[in-house]
């Protein structure tokens, strides 16, 4: 498919022998706040279809732009933006979402650093949705939340995969009711899809995923990733609504700390939705602090040419 414009640019899915090149027309290859994550997608990227989502804008048969509809599975997907905004950006970002339609995918996502935020009225204006702003916390684990050498008496850790797959997706669902986490991101996405993303995100996945319980009752969820240099990352740690502001919450924010630190880490780190007081104070008061953010847009279901 090529789509002509008024200025002569015509846009089409990137042919193979210029890939590299229609790579480094990407925003994230020239920010540094965003350069991990590409890394990291290009090498799940093994498979040709990995690349169906690659568009780039040609002028006079040379490549001026290139847009990457990333697809993760579950019918969602990642938007890698081009590196500059004007006409050429609007031309792809218009073809980027022909294709999404086409291609009956239900949310497809990107990330914006400080440094693109001017992005966001654009992306906007080409029917995404702005779902969170995201704020990134680290921390020691030698804090005193985690200072005790016992377990929390009030809870109870069992292995994730202790529950059967139906039981797992619905305990996903009980925690993320009237949670004030990315609501609009969890609305949008199923119990399903969001699993297959922590499992993306987490080689070692389920190792280290807890269902949590109190008195035999299941109660909440921990999900845990060791990173690299002793850093582990908190993926998702949540309550169902009922046990909520009990107290059960900074316990299992213990509960985490402790196994880390029982496997040599020294260092957490997590993501919170800005708008999630509750959860802000409680990292905070665990020595968690910020050093990063971002804001996370999306084109959700139903999408509409």
């Amino acid at each position: 498919m090529i789509t002509p414009t008024a200025s002569s640019t015509s846009v089409a899915v990137c042919p193979s022998t210029h890939r590299r090149e229609a790579l480094l027309h990407l925003a994230a290859v020239h920010e540094p706040a965003l350069q991990p994550m590409l890394q990291t997608a290009l090498q799940s990227a093994k498979q040709a279809d990995a690349w169906e989502g690659l568009w780039v804008s040609q002028q006079h048969g040379r490549i001026d732009g290139a847009i990457w509809v990333q697809l993760l599975g579950n019918t969602t997907a990642q938007l890698w933006l081009p590196r500059q905004q004007g006409h050429v950006a609007q031309a792809l970002l218009r073809a980027a979402y022909r294709w999404v339609t086409e291609q009956g995918i239900t949310f497809c996502h990107t990330v914006l650093p400080p440094s693109h935020y001017a992005w966001e009225a654009t992306l906007l204006a080409h029917s995404m949705t702005r779902l969170a702003e995201l704020h990134y916390l680290s921390g020691s684990i030698t804090s005193p939340l985690a200072s005790s050498a016992n377990k929390p008496a009030a809870i109870q850790l069992q292995a994730f995969t202790e529950l059967d797959e139906s039981a797992q997706k619905a305990l996903i669902d009980d925690v993320s009711q009237e949670s004030l986490d990315c609501p609009d991101l969890r609305e949008a996405l199923s119990s399903e899809a969001l699993l297959a993303g922590f499992y993306q995100k987490a080689p070692q996945a389920p190792h280290h995923w807890y269902s949590i319980h109190v008195s035999g009752q299941s109660v909440g969820v921990l999900l845990l990733s060791p990173l690299k240099d002793r850093c582990w990352e908190l993926l998702l740690m949540g309550v169902v609504p009922e046990w909520r502001g009990k107290g059960i919450g900074r316990e299992v924010l213990q509960a985490a700390f402790h196994l880390a630190a029982q496997q040599g880490a020294t260092e957490m780190m997590l993501t919170v939705d800005a708008l999630n007081t509750p959860a802000l104070r409680l990292y905070q008061r665990a020595g968690l602090a910020h050093y990063a953010e971002q804001r996370l847009l999306a084109w959700k279901a139903p999408l509409s040419p």
